[in-house]
């Protein structure tokens, strides 16, 4: 069956989509690309197009929670496939401001859960060498 329309971007919502837009080009690659002040688009080398919109009065998903206040989607980052690999990716995002959400049973879900500097929880995730 054809597609109905091609796929475009992940928009999230955001207090200050240029600091989130930087933030995510640290650590998926990307230049950061300001249509104006309340629209920010960042091109992930090998990855999705994320944009970043200016939200009045945004209020960060909650995690993990169940309820309608829920978290509505994550990103998932592969990086690496050994823990050595994903702890250094550990210490950069907590560098550039991520809060960690999850780090319990990593080697039994081989991922790691992380807020970004506006909530949106994301993850850290070791994937095995094929």
């Amino acid at each position: 069956m054809p597609a109905v329309a091609r796929f475009r971007s992940v928009v999230l919502d955001c207090p200050d989509p240029h600091a989130l837009a930087a933030f995510y080009a640290k650590v998926g690659g990307g230049t950061p690309r300001a249509e104006d002040d309340d629209w920010v688009v960042l091109d992930i080398p090998d990855g999705p197009r994320l944009s970043f919109q200016r939200a009045p009065g945004y209020q960060p998903p909650q995690w993990p929670r169940a309820d309608h206040d829920s978290q509505q989607f994550h990103i998932d980052f592969d990086a690496g496939s050994t823990w050595e690999e994903v702890d250094a990716a550990h210490e950069k995002v907590l560098a550039l401001g991520a809060r960690p959400l999850d780090l319990e049973d990593r080697e039994k879900k081989d991922f790691l859960v992380y807020a970004d500097p506006a909530g949106h929880p994301f993850c850290l995730c070791r994937i095995e060498s094929e």
